[in-house]
């Protein structure tokens, strides 16, 4: 129930009311067998709740009944009691009837297990997301470091505004959509890092191709060219 407390409509202190309730009823399971009725007074709660208010006290109890969590069962005087029945035992009572918390079990555990399920997505995207903004930091970051040419200024500024864009405490909503806009954004640092780094190994293996050619040629050109010098000494011939 504490798990499903906003489903139900409820809060801390209202359920803190409610435990107080349970700590009047005579068995540990409440049960048709052992009536659902309790009927301590506002006195009693009050010391079952460490001192709540009066007026604390009726405020909350009536958030529980509005929540269909306890039906009142009102005596014509407004007051709180059980009659004995002919054996001794408990016979008709005033008070706060249980009998919702046994009809609901099943609802509320469904709610509680909604409530826990949504909590556990709601993690699962905070990590996620915490996940997704550490490798585009780490992905700028690097393309800064090895000054490799693209627009990272003003990536890293809309990374920023991005991170900006969520709230304190996100609803899962948000969430899902921040992290569909982060990680489309990843993927387009991604591929922009990798198609620069191919175009500068692109260059760079041309730029080396052409040294190796220069440098590998057999036969300068100086060398192909015929010769037309005369050497020393020797008279050309007619």
């Amino acid at each position: 129930l504490c798990e499903a407390k906003e489903l139900v409509g409820v809060s801390d202190r209202a359920l803190a009311v409610l435990n107080a309730l349970l700590t009047f009823y005579p068995k540990n399971e409440i049960a048709e067998a052992n009536g659902f009725v309790v009927f301590p007074s506002n006195e009693q709660l009050s010391l079952r709740t460490h001192g709540m208010a009066g007026t604390t006290l009726r405020r909350n109890l009536a958030m529980l009944v509005e929540a269909g969590l306890i039906i009142r069962r009102d005596s014509p005087n407004g007051k709180r009691f059980a009659r004995r029945n002919g054996e001794g035992g408990l016979g008709e009572a005033f008070g706060f009837s249980l009998a919702p918390l046994v009809v609901r079990a099943r609802e509320i555990e469904a709610q509680a297990a909604e409530v826990l399920a949504g909590k556990l997505e709601w993690k699962r995207l905070r990590e996620r997301l915490t996940l997704c903004r550490r490798d585009i930091a780490k992905l700028i970051e690097i393309a800064l470091e090895e000054e490799i040419a693209g627009e990272w200024i003003e990536m890293q500024k809309h990374f920023n505004l991005l991170s900006a864009s969520l709230p304190r405490r996100p609803s899962t909503a948000e969430m899902e959509n921040l992290l569909a806009d982060l990680e489309a954004f990843r993927e387009l640092i991604v591929k922009t890092l990798e198609l620069k780094t191919k175009t500068e190994k692109t260059d760079a293996n041309d730029i080396q191709n052409g040294r190796h050619i220069h440098n590998s040629n057999p036969h300068p050109l100086s060398e192909l060219e015929p010769s037309f010098e005369t050497k020393q000494g020797v008279k050309p011939e007619d």
